[in-house]
């Protein structure tokens, strides 16, 4: 009985950690939470921002931020597109300013730095995890619908 009492809460923890949902159980974001970067722009890019499922944060949006202007707010399991210029972009994840709730008061601030050339597409995915927390990362093999 012991063991199984000192096994449980390390399952629940393992439990936090996201996962990469199927590709036919994700979803686009809503045009109503799609805030910016929604045109084309000549010689552009295009961001490609998917979030994974998981327990932490997972009845909260997060905001998605092209150049520090808020781009979407996603949920899990959600895929937004963002059209952009050429060029470096900064790419950032925080806390839904929009958000009133419990959600909106915590401290999240993750960027990460893009060179788009013309014509580019390029992925990333927001994960959480136990120890580090909500980040956003490169990804080398996203889910194809």
């Amino acid at each position: 009985m012991r063991q199984f009492l000192a096994v449980v809460p390390l399952v629940l923890l393992v439990g936090c950690s996201s996962f990469r949902p199927d590709a036919e159980n994700i979803k686009p974001v809503p045009e109503d939470r799609l805030l910016a970067y929604q045109d084309e722009y000549a010689n552009g890019g295009r961001l490609v921002v998917n979030r994974d499922m998981g327990l932490m944060g997972g009845g909260c949006y997060v905001a998605i931020e092209v150049d520090r202007k808020l781009a979407a707010r996603i949920g899990m399991a959600e895929v937004a597109s963002f059209q952009v210029p050429a060029g470096t972009r900064v790419l950032g994840l925080k806390i839904d300013p929009l958000d009133d709730t419990l959600c909106g008061m915590g401290r999240l601030h993750k960027e990460v730095a893009v060179k788009v050339e013309p014509g580019s597409t390029q992925y990333f995915h927001v994960v959480s995890e136990n120890r580090g927390g909500f980040d956003i990362r490169p990804d080398e093999n996203p889910p194809q619908p």
